[in-house]
């Protein structure tokens, strides 16, 4: 039994049912109307933000979890690791709307649009406005993956010099550059723009924090998309506050949402908005056609050909 407790469209489920007639699906909204039918299901689909250890335990049947987002940070692993529950994701499909969004951001700042909008508002004819470009400019971002390598592929679009950041130093797609932590002070001091798009793993927990932030050009904008605590918050705002670098673009924070007293929301040097990077109408489709996927290769006992499978150690 496939039971799901992620709130699919009308559309996404009559979709399933017409794909895998055999299966017996049970859908709902989120775990608190599915935890009925925990005890006898095999696969879940989920969120990844539902489960506890408790349920865990009490998910007996369970063989396989596909998650239908990237984030795994509140994913109890031990306790899934115990049961050898296989753990599959949806990375991948986030790479499109995030770097999207990540090159209108650099695009925003340059050109200064938060600034335009307000004297359009204010019916100011101002034309020394100050305006940059990105084409030419160099991009650190940190994180390789399939989000990271999509970002560097439109930043050649302009031009730019891409710098790339992973664990073990090896080549990705579309960076001019690779470092690994040994080498990623380079990263820091040549670039102008730098996307951080790490996941939340003890490894990178404040990540980027005040050697980060020391070593950026003063003119540098930091873009944040990837977890909020993988970078140092206190840190940041008193890099912001002493003007040590020139923006700040922050999707994501280390509590959300937003406490309304944070000083982030009023710095002039700040962008803030609510963890949307990777919202897109074609989300849960692409979501769903990786499970329809890894659906058809788990019946057919071809589990090692399952795509995003992860590891428990690493949790991502």
């Amino acid at each position: 039994m496939i039971l799901s407790s992620a709130r699919l469209r009308d559309e996404i489920k009559d979709e399933l049912k017409k794909r895998f007639p055999n299966e017996e699906f049970h859908f709902y909204n989120n775990m608190k109307e599915a935890k009925t039918y925990l005890k006898q299901a095999e696969v879940l689909v989920s969120y990844g933000e539902d489960l506890t250890d408790e349920l865990v335990a009490e998910a007996k049947e369970l063989k396989w979890i596909m998650v239908i987002s990237a984030g795994l940070d509140k994913m109890p692993f031990e306790a899934l690791e115990k049961q050898d529950i296989l753990i599959t994701n949806a990375r991948g499909i986030h790479k499109t709307p995030m770097a999207e969004y990540t090159l209108s951001m650099m695009l925003q700042v340059s050109r200064k649009a938060s600034l335009l909008l307000e004297n359009q508002k204010q019916h100011t004819w101002d034309r020394k406005v100050p305006m940059t470009e990105i084409s030419g400019k160099t991009l650190g971002i940190l994180g390789t993956g399939s989000i990271g390598c999509e970002i560097a592929r439109l930043a050649k679009a302009f031009n730019m010099k891409t710098i790339g950041f992973n664990r073990s130093g090896h080549p990705a797609e579309n960076c001019d550059v690779i470092v690994d932590k040994e080498g990623i002070s380079t990263l820091y001091a040549e670039s102008d723009f730098i996307v951080n798009v790490l996941p939340s793993t003890p490894q990178t927990y404040h990540f980027v924090g005040e050697s980060a932030f020391s070593e950026m050009k003063q003119h540098a904008v930091f873009i944040n998309i990837g977890r909020g605590k993988t970078v140092d918050e206190k840190e940041l705002i008193r890099v912001l506050r002493e003007e040590r670098i020139g923006h700040a673009v922050l999707d994501v924070f280390e509590k959300e949402p937003l406490a309304e007293e944070s000083p982030l929301w009023d710095m002039k040097n700040v962008t803030v908005t609510p963890h949307l990077s990777g919202i897109s109408p074609q989300y849960q489709e692409r979501a769903i056609e990786i499970f329809c996927d890894n659906l058809t290769l788990y019946r057919n006992d071809n589990r090692k050909d399952m795509i995003n499978i992860i590891p428990y150690d690493r949790g991502y």
